[in-house]
């Protein structure tokens, strides 16, 4: 063999330093993924991207509600100072053969008002007057208690026509009468010294229920009614209902 065929059994000692040197050398991306706020920045990017499509589907949602939500959703927003919805008044039910309600007693006139409603609209008088105590504390009154002007006890009448669903006598109200109206519309009689009805009687209006008392809760307002409506649970001023309407 020709010696200038044989291979010559030295390394060229430069390429070995530039194969060493290029496989022992980091790449750029290595470079990168090495520094320290690379992963934060990182985590930081994709949480802001996911709360951002969170953000466009909830906003895309709302949009889609339909008309009769957000006025509900306003009406929900007033709420009374016994933590319930005090609802427009205008827009409460009145029985089917258009019956609407009524003062409890025979003669209005003849009243006066022990205790009002406590209206969250009145002024700090009118909501001071309409303040009474329980169970060591002072709560808005969400009832309207009528009182004879001459002291004595007068018959209570029905309000309106509807059934009877309670009929009980309790320790703090004296005796109690609840009649169910059409259309989700209550109201409650409390304060009676005795009772002329029972759970089950369908009444009409104007039928007397029993006679005004005193009860252990108020009974320093002396011989009165406690007259509270309620409409789909909710208290409602009764006095804005009926002077409404007549």
């Amino acid at each position: 063999m020709n010696d200038s065929n044989k291979p010559n059994g030295k390394i060229d000692p430069s390429s070995t330093r530039s194969v060493v040197s290029s496989s022992s050398r980091p790449s750029a991306w290595k470079r990168f993924f090495a520094k320290r706020w690379v992963f934060p920045a990182m985590y930081m990017a994709a949480a802001a991207i996911i709360v951002t499509i969170l953000w466009l589907n909830a906003s895309s949602g709302t949009s889609g509600k339909p008309k009769d939500e957000a006025s509900t959703a306003g009406v929900q927003q007033e709420v009374g100072a016994d933590g319930q919805t005090a609802e427009d008044p205008d827009a409460l039910p009145v029985a089917a053969s258009g019956e609407t309600l009524a003062w409890p007693v025979t003669n209005r006139d003849a009243m006066s008002v022990a205790v009002p409603y406590y209206n969250q609209n009145g002024t700090e008088e009118e909501q001071a007057a309409a303040m009474v105590q329980y169970d060591n504390k002072f709560v808005p009154h969400t009832a309207i208690d009528l009182a004879s002007k001459d002291g004595k006890a007068f018959d209570v009448k029905a309000a309106m026509s509807g059934e009877v669903t309670v009929a009980e006598q309790t320790p703090q109200n004296g005796y109690e009468i609840n009649i169910k109206h059409p259309n989700g519309l209550v109201t409650v009689y409390q304060s009676l010294a005795e009772l002329k009805v029972k759970v089950g009687d369908s009444v009409k209006q104007g039928d007397v229920l029993g006679t005004a008392g005193v009860s252990e809760l108020e009974k320093n307002e002396g011989v009165h009614v406690h007259f509270a409506v309620k409409s789909n649970s909710q208290t409602v001023d009764p006095a804005s209902l009926i002077e409404d309407q007549q």
